[in-house]
């Protein structure tokens, strides 16, 4: 078990010890059910019972009314990239705006123009997207079909803070991904927001869409079925055949931050805990490292540094895998390294990789 606690990667992330346990155990046999997780019907009782627990967990944990609809989604962001424009891009609204400040959401604006006119709200591009923008004061028409943002670039290290309601013009969207459930967020202030796992949810294959109800009737007739998301909200997530393993994971997570963690704002006050540490051990370096990111806009999910010599890094990912540390390979968009706190990344292995980082500085910068 002591890789999975060590993992710093990107994603597949780390999962808490006892998701591991569990997860082991329902391979073999479901306490519940006696048959192997793999073998279970999506047809089944018990699957119902399982996404209907995974939905009552999430609206706990993040105060979702039922003015918004849950759906547990196939195809990851990237699919949503182009979905997310074919469903909302109204005719007659204004063209949806998006903000690009890194990896993830470039190729969102991408994938949104091959499916309709889209105007590029504040892009980072020439500053290496080490910056974010305040989205308060961005130029957004009301009219505009929606307002599209990446809440944490998991890439460079950027991190957006939460929105509050009324504070956007234009409906909000948002690709949550890498930091959804890691603290508290207002859910009224958006109309939909979308997050695949890998991250803070469970095995890559599902991703949460949680989608305001009454944006649901601005859906165009005669969209593929499957790309619909009406059709998802009306068959409660069972339209074909839907990843059972992954959403039994995620419904497993979800319990863990909800019963043994104590909810979001104890997960946020670990996480909290985790990122200070890392960054003031990193800020004590001095010169030895480098910061991707504007201190205003670090991330509690994704520290990107880097000694600024290839051997050097090279050598530190060595020296932390000596001490089972794995995952601190960068992004290969931009090298160096990356540290990924996940909620399932212990305040422990945090000051293991502290410690590793001193001990390499003084002995090889």
């Amino acid at each position: 078990m002591k890789s999975n606690a060590l993992n710093f990667s990107g994603g597949p992330g780390a999962l808490p010890e006892t998701v591991l346990a569990q997860t082991r155990d329902a391979i073999v046999a479901l306490p519940d059910t006696g048959m192997s997780v793999l073998g279970m019907s999506h047809r089944s009782e018990w699957f119902s019972a399982v996404l209907e627990d995974a939905e009552m967990n999430l609206r706990h944990l993040l105060g979702i009314s039922n003015d918004y609809a849950i759906t547990f989604l196939q195809g990851g962001s990237s699919l949503l990239f182009a979905t997310i424009p074919m469903n909302f891009a109204a005719r007659g609204a204004a063209p949806p705006e998006y903000v690009t400040s890194g990896y993830w959401s470039a190729k969102a604006t991408i994938e949104a123009a091959k499916v309709t006119k889209r105007n590029i709200a504040w892009d980072g591009k020439a500053t290496g997207y080490t910056q974010l923008p305040d989205l308060r004061t961005l130029d957004i028409a009301p009219s505009a079909a929606y307002l599209h943002y990446v809440s944490n670039e998991t890439v460079e290290g950027l991190q957006f803070p939460a929105c509050g309601t009324g504070e956007i013009a234009a409906p909000l969207v948002a690709d949550m991904s890498s930091d959804f459930l890691s603290k508290p967020i207002r859910t009224d202030a958006y109309s939909m927001i979308y997050a695949h796992a890998q991250k803070n949810l469970g095995p890559a294959g599902v991703t949460v869409a949680i989608i305001e109800r009454a944006w649901l009737d601005r859906i165009p007739d005669g969209l593929p079925a499957i790309l619909d998301f009406r059709t998802h909200v009306l068959h409660s997530s069972n339209y074909n055949t839907p990843p059972v393993f992954a959403i039994y994971v995620l419904m497993l997570v979800t319990r863990w931050l909800r019963f043994d963690v104590g909810g979001l704002q104890a997960m946020q006050r670990i996480n909290e805990s985790k990122s200070k540490r890392l960054y003031a051990t990193l800020d004590a370096l001095g010169d030895a490292v480098t910061i991707h990111a504007d201190p205003r806009w670090r991330s509690q999910m994704n520290v990107s540094f880097t000694f600024g010599d290839k051997r050097l890094d090279q050598a530190f990912i060595s020296a932390a895998r000596d001490e089972g540390i794995v995952g601190l390979e960068g992004h290969r968009s931009v090298g160096g390294l990356r540290a990924s706190l996940y909620n399932a990344v212990t305040e422990d292995a945090v000051d293991l990789l502290c410690s590793v980082l001193n001990e390499f500085t003084v002995q090889h910068v």
